[in-house]
């Protein structure tokens, strides 16, 4: 069963490895702020595809507090070579916390039970699930959720 609206956010403990950072400082990044965390993985296509635009809304939110987290989700054998997840990284500009779930412990505990990618999971600044999506069109439901969540930001720009 999917994660609930309302449901806190999983621990990322897990992970086989991370770029960016760790996980000791990414949990004092995200304490009390607005977290987006997004899966991907080195052999998907839309993952690549919607990462601009992954990108410029996270920039647009970064100010008003919205931390980003990515998940690198291996869903082959070659998704597992880190020199390629790092060489993706470079090529699709991702500089947030990287974290490499490749015993798929965080696609377990955040309850991605068919192993989506691209899937975008939004917490509010308590830790609690504001919206997931997945897919092709995750990206636009993604930033419906950002423009309920921070609407000053939306009014400022008019």
């Amino acid at each position: 069963m999917p994660m609930r609206i309302g449901d806190p956010m999983p621990s990322m403990e897990g992970a086989t490895t991370w770029f960016n950072g760790s996980l000791e400082g990414l949990e004092e990044q995200i304490k009390g702020k607005p977290t987006l965390v997004h899966f991907w993985a080195v052999s998907c296509g839309i993952c690549k595809q919607k990462m601009p635009q992954l990108q410029e809304m996270s920039a647009k939110y970064a100010g008003r507090g919205l931390q980003t987290v990515a998940v690198h989700m291996p869903r082959y054998e070659a998704d597992t070579d880190l020199d390629t997840v790092n060489e993706a990284m470079f090529e699709n500009r991702i500089t947030e916390p990287v974290a490499v779930d490749s015993l798929h412990k965080l696609k377990e505990a955040f309850q991605n039970d068919q192993g989506w990618v691209p899937v975008y999971y939004l917490f509010d600044a308590e830790g609690k699930l504001k919206t997931r999506a997945a897919g092709e069109f995750g990206v636009s439901v993604l930033q419906t959720a950002l423009d309920k969540m921070f609407p000053a930001v939306e009014a400022a720009a008019v």
